[in-house]
């Protein structure tokens, strides 16, 4: 809509509000300087460094790191679009590269549609899963802490490879995240809120209220069959977010390439719905192609690490530069980024390490 006023632009959500109940974070090197004008405005929590914690390893790193709640992604798509160009608590019956037809029986037509409905059918590609609940919580008493901590894994491991996620959101309040990198998709979510609780009291917050509460189950993608992958979200119709698999592969970080996809979407000259398939297809082929090296890390984390040891491959990688860090939470790992962190021991036995790198575990 900024780039492109003449395009007339229709945003059809099936929740009663736009992006629902989420913060979203991304590190400061993660988008482009010429793209950061899109998610500025969105921002609301920025810190200059973030901890990360392992039994054996404590560290800060200088890489800003910077979060969007949901209400304000709302706020700024309702002063980007008129009123009547956004329809909310709509439900989307199916979608062509033309039209679209509601639960209701509206038919719309349009040059151009595309589809960000979510992940098509993750059967067809080879997942783990990191799984999450999330506690925003207001504390009787000022917390104190500086900045986020983005993983803190000296804690008992369950389920996988379990770490805590802490956001200070405030004097006294928190974003507390409890995640597992698990090889199963089930989340028990009151299980999982009672670890959260005994949390806070270790760490010595006395919680006061529970704000909100966030849960989620992410694919961690090892492989799989990327063009069944597209056409199971419908043919010839331009895809973007998860369901086009634009999601770091081990990371599963989603919005740099949310980012990196608008701003395609507005440089394309032809918005027609042939034209956008192909132009999607193609830039979330190219980036599926050029992921292999996350996908086989991943390999590594599920396939070749017992669930109770995974924390020590995030613990190897760790001790790693800042600057190789920062790459590869980017997707930006350079060939001697990728030897160094292939070198030396494995942190798993040698020979299911090889099998995953093969692809063959």
């Amino acid at each position: 809509a900024v780039r492109r006023p003449e395009i007339n632009v229709l945003l059809i959500e099936s929740g009663e509000t736009i992006g629902g109940n989420h913060i979203w974070s991304f590190f400061e090197a993660d988008i482009a300087r010429k793209d950061r004008w899109l998610v500025g405005p969105l921002v609301g929590h920025s810190w200059p460094e973030h901890d990360v914690i392992f039994p054996r390893n404590r560290r800060c790193l200088a890489n800003a790191y910077h979060s969007i709640r949901s209400t304000r992604l709302e706020l700024a798509v309702h002063a980007a679009l008129p009123p009547d160009r956004i329809l909310t608590g709509r439900t989307v019956h199916s979608a062509g590269f033309t039209d679209v037809l509601m639960d209701d029986g509206t038919h719309i037509e349009a040059g151009g549609v595309i589809d960000a409905r979510g992940s098509a059918d993750l059967g067809l590609l080879h997942c783990g899963w990191q799984k999450f609940v999330g506690h925003e919580v207001r504390l009787s008493q000022p917390h104190t802490l500086e900045r986020p901590i983005i993983m803190d894994a000296a804690l008992e491991q369950i389920d996988g490879y379990r770490f805590l996620y802490v956001l200070p959101l405030g004097p006294d309040r928190l974003l507390i995240e409890d995640t597992y990198y698990s090889d199963r998709p089930k989340l028990v979510v009151g299980v999982v809120a009672q670890r959260i609780t005994h949390y806070a009291a270790a760490r010595g917050w006395r919680v006061a209220e529970v704000l909100r509460e966030e849960a989620g189950v992410l694919p961690i993608a090892m492989g799989g069959d990327f063009d069944a992958y597209w056409r199971s979200g419908g043919d010839r119709i331009g895809k973007v977010g998860m369901r086009a698999a634009l999601f770091h592969p081990l990371t599963g970080y989603s919005l740099p390439d949310a980012v990196r996809t608008a701003i395609l979407v507005s440089e394309q000259l032809d918005l027609s719905g042939d034209a956008l398939h192909d132009a999607l297809y193609t830039h979330a082929r190219s980036v599926w192609n050029g992921r292999s090296f996350y996908r086989m890390l991943a390999r590594m984390l599920f396939r070749a690490a017992l669930p109770p040891e995974r924390w020590k491959i995030f613990d190897q990688f760790y001790r790693h530069d800042r600057s190789l860090i920062t790459r590869f939470y980017g997707a930006q790992s350079t060939l001697a980024d990728k030897v160094r962190i292939l070198s030396g021991k494995p942190p798993v036995p040698f020979g299911r390490a090889l099998a995953a790198m093969i692809g063959k575990a």
